[in-house]
């Protein structure tokens, strides 16, 4: 009679308890992920408005989406929100970043500086919305006291994206910096030292060791940054609504109008799967430029 190992047992008990804790990350997955992902590309090439069954049409959902100047417009203009957003947020979460970790790492400061990233970007974009107001927001009204004269923040062409992009930085540029934080905690002590011992100053150490050495920690960083600019949706519907003149229509804001304003379904899948195919690439190429799975530490 054969007698089964204590170590056999034990690697298949292993491996349950392994898939019991997999199974509720790997159902949420299959059901509000890869399902949908799958749906969406099958309805991208259908015509589907909610009310009758999906129509095949093929490509012409895609053929619609290249000649249409609008989708290209909001293309562009997410653009130009993500180079802002990204750029700003990612310099000023660096430089707290190094603040906090050559002056400071009190918990407290840490708990101050993610504070803003608890708060909804709904809640963010109304608080905003008031407090920029063109006549009565505390914003115009210090620009009036200093004779500057009054902004339309959200009013205008000109501030409307810059605004937007600056409202988004304020909200997750802590959760930004806090990343950033982990990444210097990281490296090794002694690497300062032995800067300091060769007579190299704070200015130096940063671009010869602090910058090198951070390099995978900043490249995640700046692929999940870019990836969630490009979904800007929440600050745009509350503030602007895409306004003025589709100054600040992001190509989130532009799908969701063809949706749920117009029901054309197919024609808003096929621009989602469009800009899943440009995230793709973009964090493709970002991955391999920044070398995000290498490290200087050895």
């Amino acid at each position: 009679m054969a007698i089964a190992s204590p170590r056999r047992e034990g690697t298949r008990g292993d491996g349950l308890l392994a898939a019991a804790f997999i199974a509720p990350a790997l159902f949420g997955f299959l059901v509000f992920l890869l399902w949908p992902t799958l749906r969406g590309i099958y309805l991208s090439f259908t015509r589907f408005n909610l009310l009758t069954p999906p129509e095949w049409v093929g490509l012409d959902n895609y053929v619609r989406m290249v000649n249409d100047p609008i989708f290209w417009d909001s293309l562009r203009v997410t653009v130009i929100y993500v180079v802002m957003n990204i750029g700003v947020q990612t310099v000023v979460a660096l430089l707290i970043a190094v603040l906090m970790q050559r002056l400071t790492q009190s918990a407290l400061v840490r708990g101050i500086v993610l504070t803003p990233y608890l708060v909804s970007n709904v809640v963010t974009g109304i608080v905003f919305l008031w407090m920029l107001d063109t006549q009565l927001g505390i914003g115009n009204q210090i620009l009036g006291a200093l004779g500057l004269g009054h902004i339309a923040f959200f009013g205008s062409q000109e501030w409307a994206i810059p605004t937007i992009a600056l409202v988004n930085v304020w909200r997750h540029v802590g959760y930004t910096a806090l990343l950033l934080f982990a990444g210097l905690q990281a490296i090794p002590k002694d690497m300062y030292e032995a800067g300091r011992i060769d007579g190299a100053g704070e200015w130096r150490m940063f671009w010869r060791i602090s910058l090198p050495l951070l390099r995978p920690i900043l490249a995640l960083v700046l692929i999940m940054t870019v990836i969630g600019s490009f979904q800007v949706f929440d600050t745009v519907a509350v503030t602007t609504a895409g306004g003025p003149a589709n100054a600040t229509n992001v190509l989130q804001y532009y799908i969701y109008g063809a949706a749920f304003g117009r029901f054309q379904f197919g024609y808003a899948s096929a621009m989602s799967v469009a800009l899943l195919i440009v995230l793709s690439v973009i964090t493709i190429v970002q991955y391999r430029l920044t070398k995000a799975g290498q490290t200087d530490l050895g």
